[in-house]
């Protein structure tokens, strides 16, 4: 089952778990044995049926409140399933989602060409964070080379275990950011104003 070609003949490539490298050919997510068990995790593409577990895995810090969306966590992420803008990704294992992440798109003539924001990664606790977390990153990085980014960010953990992890991923520090919050069309926040 480690042949791309096997997994292209037997229909897999649609499936949201295939990609291509211009030196390799298509590649196919392979799962990957984590722990004593014997443990394999499957990272492939989110369903619609998977954003429930995403939302119950991530803790109070993604809940947004009502007055700052008119949409909930679940209904952005249900949404964000269907657009070309957005990856959303899920690692499995025996058929239970046990860590998801999304990347964003955005375009940025300063990066000559679009910037993946990771805007959230969660991972069960009860499995190994080290090698689930690596695995959703590889493929969110797969996909954002796909989709022609430059650049993917992330905002910088607090936790020093968290942040070596990313470090062991490639990611470094970039510098400090600047925003600025927008109210969204249809939030109680735009009406007032």
């Amino acid at each position: 089952m480690n042949d791309p070609s096997f997994a292209a003949d037997e229909g897999f490539a649609g499936l949201g778990i295939a990609s291509v490298e211009p030196d390799r050919g298509p590649l196919v997510a392979e799962p990957c044995e984590v722990g004593p068990d014997g443990v394999e995790y499957l990272v492939r593409a989110a369903r619609v049926t998977d954003i429930d577990r995403i939302v119950a895995l991530s803790d109070a810090s993604m809940q947004m409140d009502r007055a700052e969306s008119p949409l909930g966590a679940a209904d952005l992420m249900r949404q964000l399933v269907y657009l070309p803008q957005a990856s959303i990704v899920v690692a499995e294992t025996r058929r239970v989602v046990v860590g998801g992440a999304i990347l964003a798109l955005r375009p940025s003539v300063r990066a000559g060409g679009y910037v993946g924001t990771i805007d959230l990664l969660v991972v069960d606790p009860e499995h190994d964070a080290d090698r689930v977390t690596e695995a959703l990153l590889e493929e969110l990085l797969r996909s954002a080379s796909n989709k022609g980014c430059t650049v993917v960010e992330a905002d910088r953990p607090d936790e020093p275990t968290v942040l070596a992890r990313w470090e062991r991923m490639g990611f470094g520090e970039s510098g400090p950011r600047i925003q600025r919050t927008v109210a969204a069309a249809g939030s109680a926040a735009r009406r007032t104003i």
